[in-house]
């Protein structure tokens, strides 16, 4: 079973982590935009199997859950992957921006690999690739480094930009966003697609049509056997 610990960054009323008022008069908080997209995840995965999901933040945004706790329960839970959705800031009302991904500083070549898939799939799917020289990194952030399984963090463009913010306000970069997570950590545990609605109204009907020839062909048998008494 793949385990995965999921993380929304920061709590809803923590300080600074909001949007630019210049550029977003109603000054959205981080959190709620990284947990619209943590919420989106988890939604999307519903549509696999052979995984296991744990959210280590308050879902409801009303505290900003310690790192060391949130390191603690993805380590208890025992997951294969550590996730922590971001959005940035730094640019101060500028035009630059774009997605950017890092992983701790001893990373494995496996877990450069993981960031590589994730950062190429949000780029794919959002379109959003912005002018940071680096946009793939190593850094130590606390729940990079004090979690015992692969873990990434992922900054979902910035805040503050008159580019990204636009963007990232819209539920459809939201959605576009976690398809690309939730594809990428399919690939990577192994996960399996469950059969749509669609999919199994069809087997279903092969199956009755099965049936009925079996059921034609047993008729024939006994017609069969009768005439040859």
């Amino acid at each position: 079973m793949f385990k995965i610990a999921l993380d929304a960054g920061h709590g809803m009323n923590t300080a600074g982590k909001r949007c630019l008022k210049s550029i977003d008069p109603n000054e959205t908080r981080e959190w709620w935009l990284n947990d619209r997209i943590c919420d989106k995840i988890e939604q999307k995965l519903k549509a696999y199997s052979g995984y296991e999901l744990l959210r280590v933040d308050d879902v409801t945004g009303k505290t900003d859950v310690a790192l060391q706790t949130r390191c603690d329960k993805a380590n208890n839970f025992g997951a294969n992957i550590y996730l922590s959705i971001h959005h940035n800031a730094g640019i101060n009302g500028g035009s630059g921006g774009g997605i950017s991904g890092y992983v701790w500083s001893g990373a494995t070549t496996k877990l450069v690999e993981y960031q590589k898939m994730f950062y190429n799939a949000l780029i794919e799917k959002t379109g959003l690739k912005g002018n940071r020289s680096e946009p793939l990194q190593k850094y130590d952030f606390y729940v990079l480094k004090h979690t015992k399984m692969q873990a990434l963090l992922f900054e979902n463009a910035f805040m503050d930009s008159t580019k990204d913010t636009p963007i990232i306000l819209t539920d459809d970069f939201a959605d576009k966003a976690a398809t690309a997570y939730v594809e990428t950590l399919a690939k990577i545990g192994g996960l399996t697609k469950k059969p749509t609605e669609d999919k199994i109204a069809k087997l279903e009907k092969e199956n009755a049509d099965l049936k009925k020839e079996v059921e034609n062909l047993k008729a024939k048998i006994s017609a069969a056997q009768k005439a040859l008494q």
